[in-house]
């Protein structure tokens, strides 16, 4: 699988491990303090070839999301699961790219999204309230779960709505994902 945007990650084992998934340059931010010469880098590659932003699903892989997107708009956007970018081995604490299988990269790259300047949705904070997303017992659970089977990372309850218009899902979309989502809590 031949990617043609350049991805950028943390560091230089998200390099190596995403090498082995797919055939992709990529440009390293080496963690959180991204400098003005890397946001340049990833501004260049973004006119040029276009850019996947492949962080960790962890509090400073979002942050440098974040921090690329506001000085970067338009880049996309991929997103593992916290459980499929975990250390193998129990002692290890560790979350990341690094760790995540060859398989789940993959699908990961094939799950893409493009951010959208705030375009108006068809989703409104009433529909997250009635599907329990937002206010409701099992909420930030619920969240977790939408946001895995839509690939959109996890998010807490004021990011939901504003995560869902970025990636333009639309009410369907989310009412699909409810379905199953409630078909898996009466599997339970």
């Amino acid at each position: 699988m031949k990617i043609k945007e350049m991805i950028v990650v943390e560091g230089r084992d998200d390099t190596t491990r995403i090498r082995l998934a797919v055939d992709a340059d990529t440009i390293e931010t080496n963690g959180s303090a991204i400098n003005k010469a890397t946001l340049d880098k990833i501004r260049h590659a973004k006119e040029k070839r276009g850019v996947i932003i492949f962080t960790d699903p962890d509090y400073p892989g979002e942050r440098i999301r974040h921090l690329i997107n506001q000085a970067v708009p338009g880049c996309k956007h991929a997103f593992l699961r916290r459980d499929q970018a975990k250390a193998k081995h129990s002692q290890n604490k560790s979350l990341g790219i690094e760790h995540a299988s060859v398989e789940d990269i993959q699908k990961a790259l094939e799950d893409v999204y493009e951010l959208a300047d705030f375009l108006d949705s068809d989703i409104t904070k009433e529909d997250l309230i009635h599907y329990g997303l937002i206010g409701g017992e099992k909420a930030a659970e619920r969240r977790k779960r939408v946001g895995e089977l839509l690939h959109i990372g996890h998010t807490n309850g004021k990011q939901l709505l504003k995560r869902l218009t970025q990636f333009q899902i639309s009410k369907e979309q989310l009412e699909e994902v409810m379905k199953v989502l409630e078909q898996e809590e009466q599997d339970v």
